[in-house]
């Protein structure tokens, strides 16, 4: 088990989807909207549950394969661009922070902690997001996963961090809800606790052996 020890931490990373906000509601209606408008049969939520968390590009891969059986590389870009397109002109409708979520980014502020947040999804979208709730008071930067070569489960976005801000990775914290998170983390040094809660693309949680598992943040907070 993980010794989080908060008050030595003075940066804290955290993922978006699935472990900031549940999103899969805007993201299923964005989907289907998209392959309405290209004509193709729909998907269900449960579905888009378990293929989100991976990025647009996979999470499109994912939808094609289960619609057709193979992904054409034409199909996946016409997919990809009309996904992106409607969804991000619109990506808050249903999203809602998870419970816990906004005492813990206060807590944090309050604290003077360094909160960033760290996601594969596209940083114009992430940050509409962030924006629409409120919550972008609390984050000093927004990190999408177009800003660099490599997303997670690369290190690279968590290790800009720690770079830019000059901070040994002992002070630093990640915290999200699938083997991506635990796998950047890993892969930079860095502890991470995940929430049960999470999009793990359908796999258990517990099965990446991650360092803590929480069912909400709040309890960090003790």
């Amino acid at each position: 088990m993980l010794d989080v020890r908060l008050a030595d931490r003075q940066m804290i990373l955290f993922d978006l989807d699935g472990t900031l906000v549940d999103s899969a509601s805007d993201l299923y209606r964005a989907m289907n909207m998209s392959l309405n408008t290209l004509q193709l049969p729909l998907v269900t939520e449960v579905q888009v549950r378990n293929w989100i968390g991976k990025g647009t590009s996979l999470f499109c891969q994912s939808v094609l394969e289960h619609l057709t059986g193979k992904v054409d590389a034409a199909q996946h870009h016409l997919l990809l661009q009309t996904f992106l397109k409607i969804y991000n002109a619109d990506p808050c409708v249903l999203t809602q922070p998870f419970d816990g979520i906004l005492e813990f980014l206060k807590w944090g502020q309050a604290e003077q902690k360094t909160l960033i947040c760290v996601t594969n999804k596209p940083e114009q979208p992430a940050r509409s997001i962030v924006e629409a709730l409120g919550m972008n008071q609390y984050f000093v930067d927004v990190i999408g996963g177009d800003r660099f070569e490599e997303r997670k489960p690369h290190p690279k976005q968590l290790l800009y961090c720690a770079e830019h801000y000059g901070l040994p990775k002992e002070q630093i914290l990640m915290i999200g809800d699938s083997v991506n998170d635990v796998e950047a983390a890993r892969r930079a040094g860095i502890d991470c606790i995940v929430v049960s809660y999470g999009y793990n693309h359908g796999e258990n949680i517990q099965d990446c052996q991650p360092q803590m598992v929480v069912d909400n943040l709040k309890e960090l907070l003790g």
